[in-house]
């Protein structure tokens, strides 16, 4: 049924000159759908059409049959977590969340009862009463997920939702996003890192210079690449023994610490056999703090797969 689509219809949005996205026509079943592509490539432009955040310039949008300029019915359906680190001052992550909820005019008891829930299912429980300003990065990626989930929505839409997460808690967070897809619902992932795309979605859109290049499984896509080194960022406490670590295993080429000493950049072959690598590391002792794609990397691995240069987009 198109009332349970996300559908997107020769859809345009230009920031005068500038494309940001363009000729865009999708049709979105329920699942997990990755939106792929470098830094640039338009993926949040796109998110932020679909939730209404910008009007297309042309083209039209429907999600779950509602328009996105019907704000007052779409806020209800729609949980939205921007990758965006900004949250109001001085509130506690408790509050954070408590405070959205009342938007939807419920109760008292009912907004603390749902945002209790919704922090213990992002593993945030002991830190909800601290301030948000001094959680940690993968902590702040928590805390807005949280929000996205807190009044339970039939579509998340979700900017980077993995970027910067230990290996433990990116774990529990996939699994959290099939649990979500197994329900019927809607779960948009943007990301510009391959082995997760292979990892989570039902579907993928891979998108180039605010163009669709292609749609559909990514795995025809990795088995291209599979041989290409693939740079990843790991801030840790224990820098020079994870590095050793990491060189006991054929596939890792690369090992360099960081001058600040906080961490080192991994150059591997197999990043899927890396990041099981990396949960072991975790649970024997390993303090990993965060891991983030090298984006020069991943651009360059764009470039190889679409060929050319990109094109500047939002």
């Amino acid at each position: 049924m198109k009332n349970d689509l996300i559908t997107l219809d020769n859809v345009s949005r230009f920031y005068g000159e500038v494309l940001g996205v363009n000729r865009v026509t999708l049709s979105l079943p329920p699942g997990i759908t990755s939106l792929v592509g470098p830094n640039g490539a338009g993926k949040t432009t796109l998110m932020n059409l679909m939730t209404g955040l910008l009007r297309p310039t042309r083209g039209r949008i429907r999600v779950l049959g509602l328009s996105p300029a019907q704000s007052h019915k779409l806020f209800g359906l729609v949980g939205y977590a921007t990758q965006f680190d900004a949250f109001p001052k001085g509130l506690s992550g408790f509050q954070f969340i408590y405070s959205f909820l009342r938007l939807f005019g419920y109760s008292n008891a009912k907004c603390k009862r749902l945002a209790n829930q919704v922090i213990e299912q992002v593993g945030l429980t002991e830190a909800a009463g601290r301030k948000v300003a001094g959680y940690s990065k993968g902590m702040r990626q928590r805390i807005r997920l949280a929000q996205a989930l807190a009044h339970d929505p039939r579509v998340l839409i979700l900017d980077e939702p993995l970027n910067g997460l230990d290996p433990l808690v990116r774990a529990k967070t996939i699994n959290l996003f099939r649990r979500y897809a197994t329900e019927g619902r809607h779960v948009l992932v943007s990301s510009h890192v391959l082995h997760e795309v292979d990892m989570i979605s039902d579907q993928v859109v891979l998108m180039s210079g605010g163009y669709v290049v292609a749609e559909g499984q990514i795995q025809s896509v990795r088995s291209e690449i599979q041989e290409r080194p693939v740079k990843i960022l790991i801030h840790c406490k224990q820098p020079s023994m994870l590095a050793s670590r990491a060189f006991e295993h054929n596939h890792v080429v690369e090992a360099q610490l960081l001058t600040e000493g906080s961490g080192v950049l991994i150059k591997t072959r197999d990043p899927d056999r890396f990041y099981r690598l990396l949960n072991h590391l975790a649970l024997n002792g390993i303090d990993i703090e965060g891991v983030t794609p090298a984006d020069d990397n991943v651009n360059s691995v764009y470039d190889y797969l679409i060929g050319g240069e990109e094109n500047v987009s939002t």
